[in-house]
């Protein structure tokens, strides 16, 4: 009896292709799926850490670094010369291998769960992995070891960026289009430090102990010394000391040293006409040594005159290229307001240098109370006692303020009130404002209280800490 043909067919020798095939099982699957989800998690770690640890490392220690001929320095320093380029390739990468990793694990989920099961399983446990492990462990470690970490991942980011290359170019491109179209810059392309940043860390270095208060002052002076004008430096036409051309040499000398002035100017007809400068050595010079006939002109040196509204930082460049000592200010009328020496400009970054019997300008009398000289410019009155007094076009200093607040000239034993603060003018020398006694009201009841609680919060925190 023959086999029918269905039975022939099924015990006929399978043929070679068909016996090859692999049978792939879901065990094998998820094995593989989550081989890779291990890897793309590793990959979302580099690039979210490589974002931290590269625009966190400031350009000056990247270049001091590659100065020091350190491994890896230079390869750092190329990738931050694009920052815009950097940042689109981290993104590009970062944002490639969450997807790919959120596509596999739905994928995986989906062998096991229903559709809408999967989805949710997949999204809820990605990204617990991926802020776990792909971004708050990485950027904390990149944090603390931002120059380390930066130096080692430098040549496989520039890798990244030139695998990733084109889908960079495109989505370079686009940003900037964007960014041209919506009138914005990206932050990144901005001064990666302004003065405003620098002061702040000035303040914070003082409060943490790595500076101290004096050198805190000096370098918040430096900083607005461009900010400052002649007219706010120079010493007042009435406090200026001068010596007609006509003078005898004897007669500048006397000058000079009763002044207590190394140098003095001298004028023609009156001080709206200085024609020069004359040094207290080259007088003693002229009298001791040189020739009997020669008068007080043959030894006046030239002297600049500046408008009062010139920014002494220009001022000072000015000065030592001329390699002067002092300069007269005037007015836009061309009348004599004051001068300066390069002394006034060295006080405006140091702090006031006394001399001989010279008055200090702040004489504190209590905790509260202190007498001010009324030619100290407000800025330094603010900032001495933690005011905030206006500061106006219209005078510089407290003598000014003064007159400006009463609206006429004011005798001794009169006060002014101005929000909150006491003040009374002490001294009066004809016109002249010469000390004024600030009073700063005391602290209200409120404000000791929460002073004193905070300061019982950060001692029970600092004992805490220390247990």
């Amino acid at each position: 009896m023959g086999l029918s043909p269905i039975t022939s067919a099924v015990r006929r020798p399978l043929p070679a292709q068909t016996a090859d095939i692999v049978v792939v099982t879901d065990t094998a699957i998820t094995v593989a799926g989550s081989v890779a989800i291990l890897v793309l998690i590793g990959l979302s770690a580099f690039f979210s850490s490589s974002e931290i640890a590269m625009f966190s490392l400031a350009r000056h220690r990247v270049d001091s670094m590659v100065e020091d001929g350190i491994p890896g320095a230079q390869a750092v320093r190329n990738l931050k010369t694009d920052p815009h380029r950097l940042l689109i390739t981290i993104l590009v990468g970062n944002n490639i291998v969450n997807i790919a990793m959120s596509s596999i694990a739905t994928g995986l989920f989906a062998i096991y769960l229903s559709q809408g099961q999967a989805v949710l399983a997949a999204t809820f446990g990605i990204t617990t992995l991926v802020l776990l492990f792909g971004e708050s462990a990485p950027k904390s470690y990149a944090v603390e070891n931002t120059e380390s970490w930066a130096l080692r991942i430098a040549k496989p980011l520039r890798y990244s960026e030139l695998f990733l290359m084109p889908l960079v170019v495109v989505f370079d491109r686009l940003t900037r289009v964007i960014n041209r179209v919506t009138g914005g810059r990206s932050a990144i392309e901005t001064t990666y430090v302004t003065r405003d940043e620098i002061q702040n860390m000035i303040q914070t270095g003082e409060r943490e102990g790595v500076i101290e208060e004096e050198e805190r002052e000096m370098l918040q002076r430096i900083f607005r010394f461009n900010r400052t004008i002649a007219k706010e430096v120079m010493t007042p036409r009435l406090d200026m000391t001068a010596v007609p051309k006509d003078a005898a040499i004897d007669e500048a000398i006397e000058t000079c040293i009763q002044s207590d002035h190394e140098r003095i100017p001298v004028y023609e007809g009156n001080l709206d006409n200085i024609i020069g400068v004359v040094t207290l050595r080259d007088l003693v010079r002229q009298q001791h040594y040189g020739e009997r006939d020669i008068d007080l002109t043959d030894v006046v040196q030239p002297t600049l005159h500046v408008p009062e509204s010139k920014n002494v930082d220009d001022l000072l460049e000015e000065i030592q290229d001329n390699r002067m000592r002092m300069v007269i200010v005037i007015d836009e009328f061309g009348t004599t307001e004051g001068l300066i020496t390069l002394e006034d400009m060295v006080e405006e970054i140091v702090g006031d240098i006394l001399e001989g019997d010279e008055e200090e300008p702040f004489e504190f009398i209590g905790d509260n109370e202190v007498i001010v000289r009324g030619e100290v410019n407000i800025d330094e009155v603010n900032e001495v006692l933690d005011l905030d007094l206006p500061e106006g076009e219209e005078f510089e200093t407290l003598a000014g303020f003064i007159f400006n607040r009463a609206g006429r000239l004011v005798e001794e034993g009169e006060t002014i009130d101005y929000d909150g603060i006491t003040i009374r003018i002490e001294q009066v020398d004809n016109t002249r404002i010469m000390e004024a006694r600030i009073t700063i009201p005391e602290a209200t009841d409120t404000e000791r209280e929460g002073a004193e609680t905070e300061t019982t919060t950060e001692t029970e925190t600092e004992a805490e800490a220390e247990g």
